[in-house]
């Protein structure tokens, strides 16, 4: 069931029309200002990748330009883009708890060294 977009020409605002089927005939009326003079839009569109575009979008070494690995949340904002890009390999809730608690800045100061000031540095 596809959904069309049209812009109304007096009022220029948008309406979706929701059809049954492609070949349905549809006369779309601008439902915040009643006018039959719309035009149609162009709507966006997904386009799936496959697994050798995912990986080649991810040794990018633009999508890391903006990386601090000193920053929590520059490495989050960095992961996040990686699971958004490798789909559901990353979309645990285990991953989404971890990079949110690092955009908050929960990790701050936790490097993983002894706090016992023993004053064993090396």
């Amino acid at each position: 069931m596809p959904i069309y977009e049209y812009e109304c020409a007096k009022c220029h605002r948008r309406t979706s029309v929701l059809t049954t089927r492609v070949s349905e005939r549809v006369e779309p009326v601008c439902r915040h200002c009643g006018s039959r003079k719309l035009s149609r839009l162009m709507s966006r569109f997904a386009m799936p990748k496959s697994e050798d575009q995912r990986m080649e979008a991810l040794a990018d070494p633009a999508n890391f330009g903006d990386l601090d690995e000193n920053d929590p949340r520059s490495v989050a904002r960095a992961m996040r883009r990686m699971g958004k890009e490798m789909g559901e390999e990353f979309s645990a809730e285990d991953f989404d708890e971890a990079v949110e608690e690092m955009e908050s800045g929960g990790l701050d100061g936790d490097d993983g060294e002894d706090s016992s000031g023993s004053g064993d540095d090396l």
